[in-house]
């Protein structure tokens, strides 16, 4: 049966993990908060200096010829900030993963264990429900296993199409600055 004691120590040990789960969390909002206002002060800065450049144009062919320039620099700069958003996602995404699986793993000690102190005081006669609820309890551990290993193939798979997709987008926006180049140039 279950103490004070242990209940009082389960209880503390969660509560440290939502701590530090927290933690975690404001972290990773503080890293946000850093690259958007890092991301926020270049895009001002380039800005100013767009405007300043859109000043001095002479002529239409030139005013496209800033234009297009600054099409390739811009899909570069989105899809970095892209990745930086989703490396720091991934980063707390992995962080939570690693103390679920941890506090799920202690759990299902914990219950193994009080399932086998349960099974060594169990009236004589009723080993073959114990086994029952062992093996029953054995496929629930399995079975909780293959979901996190399909939720990490999962997340992998999505973190990969993230970064093919973010690396198209960035090749058909040098394509179609390249086209704009060649087509003034006629």
């Amino acid at each position: 049966m279950l103490n004070v004691e242990q209940i009082t120590s389960t209880q503390k040990a969660n509560l440290n993990v939502l701590f530090g789960l927290s933690d975690k969390a404001f972290q990773s909002v503080e890293k946000l908060v850093e690259l958007n206002l890092a991301a926020s002060k270049a895009a001002l800065s380039e800005s100013a200096q767009h405007a300043q450049a859109l000043l001095s144009v002479k002529d239409a062919q030139e005013l496209v010829a800033l234009q297009t320039a600054a099409v390739q620099p811009l899909a570069e700069k989105a899809a970095a900030y892209g990745r930086h958003v989703a490396d720091i996602a991934s980063a707390a995404n992995a962080e939570f993963t690693k103390a679920f699986e941890q506090q799920a793993n202690q759990v299902q000690q914990a219950f193994a264990g009080y399932v086998d102190s349960a099974s060594k005081s169990a009236p004589a006669g009723t080993e073959p429900v114990m086994a029952l609820f062992k093996n029953s309890m054995a496929s629930s551990a399995n079975a909780m296993d293959s979901v996190q290993k399909v939720l990490k193939q999962a997340t992998e798979a999505a973190q990969t199409n993230l970064q093919a997709l973010t690396a198209s987008a960035v090749s058909n926006a040098v394509s179609a600055a390249k086209t704009a180049t060649a087509a003034r140039k006629r």
